[in-house]
């Protein structure tokens, strides 16, 4: 299978990878509360598969509902199996639809199991000279190991082949199934040979060869295990058809017709709708056709304040809009070290305010004095009725303390806002803008300069200055007004947003601004209790 001039047949085992999802993922749900957790568990496994093999061929196979010829062989077979959860058997239907829309072809063969289906590619591929990778957490797939094909458990993060096949299990792959009728298989319900474990399975094909040689010479075979073989040896035929993997199944494609397709959009775009599969929405291709065209630009009014008058002006707007958006411009990026070098502000789409406090640039002269500015604006900063939205405001809630304020009012915070709609996503304003109002924003590289040549905002002209400061606060805007009422019509969502990360935000900042206490002694017995607890889960 290193040959790379040779073409791969990837194979999965949906059935094996269906249970293991459901098991190994937390109870995931939409916000219906439909489960979701084995939906998305397949569906990462398979992209991860894709992205690592890049098979030329693919396909994954599923067990059918109803009996198979194996249950009118033997009516035991898995009667022993507890009915499928109703919260994983709800998830199948959707499960195998979104694997088609995924682009992979997909195997139902009623009257066998999903191993048969394998089974059969598994002869066809090799037939073509195909090399196959078999992914499954089932050892009987051990019997269909051939020198093109391989083994894949990804639970266990293990590859066989031949070689590792047979130093694993002590007997080449032709002899598993051999040593699965003699030692029968729990899981299938299938019994062997009662008293004859894997070691004396593996001992007997070692001395005797095959399961026909081991019959024949069955007289021979002293003590409890030799009686209880020639007591077994009409029921051995049976018992290893039951548990060989078929080759021959009448399939209705060829390998050649098991590629990869282009995910289907529309199918694909509902299912990640119903299930909240959030991160799954960039595997969407973009609609085929021309670019749809951008909204048109909403023309700005960008003031830079700089006079007593203008400033009570806008003190008097601030005092009476019901949200205002803020942000500020510092001299440093971390929050503890930073002042305070402008604010911006705004009210309605495309009209924002500048109000520049310690610029140090040539027209820095105009400006109205920092300390006398903040002492007005105190009142105001402090007020917590007076409601304010931004852009990552625990930040800014840091630079205002730097100068004795206490920000309050905090109503709303964009980066939160993106962060519980699209978890997935950049949340920085520049993405935001240009994600959600199509807008690409004046960079802050672009107002400072890069490298040896940039120099802090301190220095940046004021008309330069307001462009990009002014645009913020107006960006801010714009994407509240944009992302809030899809919160409002998620109220579990809406309840994340309002009553968990806007809290946690000021309970982050306190922390952030205070430090912690710790009680080194209650943590040094909570290391003890916790280590106790694992050693016993080690033991078990």
């Amino acid at each position: 299978m290193d040959d790379r001039s040779q073409k791969l047949l990837l194979l999965v085992d949906g059935s094996s990878y269906l249970y293991r999802a459901y098991h190994a993922l937390p109870d995931l749900r939409n916000r219906k509360g439909e489960p979701s957790g084995a939906i998305y568990g397949v569906l990462n496994m398979l992209r991860r598969l894709l992205r690592d093999y890049k098979p030329d061929y693919a396909a994954c196979v599923f067990d059918a509902k109803g009996p198979t010829f194996r249950h009118e062989q033997y009516p035991e077979y898995k009667a022993h199996r507890s009915p499928m959860p109703p919260d994983l058997a709800c998830q199948v239907e959707p499960l195998q639809t979104a694997i088609q829309t995924l682009g992979w072809p997909l195997f139902l063969v009623s009257g066998v199991e999903a191993d048969d289906v394998i089974g059969t590619l598994t002869h066809q591929a090799v037939t073509s000279g195909l090399n196959v990778l078999i992914s499954s957490g089932d050892k009987d797939m051990v019997q269909l190991l051939a020198p093109s094909v391989k083994l894949m458990d990804t639970l266990k993060n293990e590859i066989l082949d031949r070689e590792t096949a047979t130093q694993k299990y002590g007997l080449p792959p032709e002899r598993f199934v051999d040593y699965l009728t003699l030692t029968g298989d729990t899981a299938d319900n299938v019994p062997g040979v009662s008293k004859v474990g894997p070691k004396t399975a593996l001992k007997w094909i070692q001395e005797f060869g095959g399961l026909e040689q081991i019959m024949a010479q069955a007289d021979d075979i002293p003590g409890i295990p030799g009686k209880y073989l020639r007591e077994t040896l009409d029921w051995l035929p049976k018992a290893r058809s039951l548990l060989t993997i078929r080759q021959d199944v009448p399939l209705d494609r060829q390998i050649e017709d098991l590629q990869i397709t282009p995910i289907d959009p529309v199918s694909f775009g509902a299912l990640v709708e119903r299930y909240d599969l959030r991160s799954w929405q960039i595997e969407i291709p973009a609609p085929s056709g021309p670019a749809p065209s951008p909204p048109p630009a909403i023309p700005h009014d960008y003031e830079t304040i700089l006079t007593e008058e203008r400033l009570s002006f806008w003190l008097n707007q601030l005092h009476a809009a019901p949200l205002v958006a803020l942000d500020t411009e510092t001299t440093a990026l971390h929050p503890l070290d930073a002042r305070l070098v402008g604010l911006s502000f705004c009210m309605h789409s495309g009209k924002a305010a500048y109000l520049p406090l310690a610029h140090r640039g040539p027209d820095s002269e105009t400006q109205i004095p920092l300390d006398k500015t903040l002492e007005k604006l105190k009142p105001w900063l402090e007020d917590e009725k007076c409601l304010k939205a931004g852009q990552h405001m625990k930040f800014d809630q840091h630079v205002f303390a730097n100068h004795g304020i206490t920000l309050r009012g905090i109503a709303h915070d964009t980066m939160l806002e993106s962060y519980v709609l699209e978890a997935h996503q950049p949340h920085n304003l520049e993405s935001l803008a240009r994600r959600h109002l199509n807008r690409d924003t004046l960079s802050y590289e672009a107002v400072t300069g890069k490298g040896a040549h940039a120099i802090g905002f301190d220095q940046v002209t004021l008309d330069r200055a307001t462009e990009y400061a002014a645009e913020d606060a107006d960006m801010t805007w714009q994407v509240h007004q944009h992302l809030y009422p899809q919160l409002e019509k998620e109220p579990a969502l809406r309840s994340i947003y309002a009553d968990l990360e806007l809290p946690l935000q000021q309970v982050l900042w306190r922390m952030e601004r205070n430090g912690v206490l710790l009680d080194r002694n209650a943590l040094e017995q909570q290391s003890h209790l916790l280590g106790q607890q694992l050693l016993d889960i080690e033991a078990q």
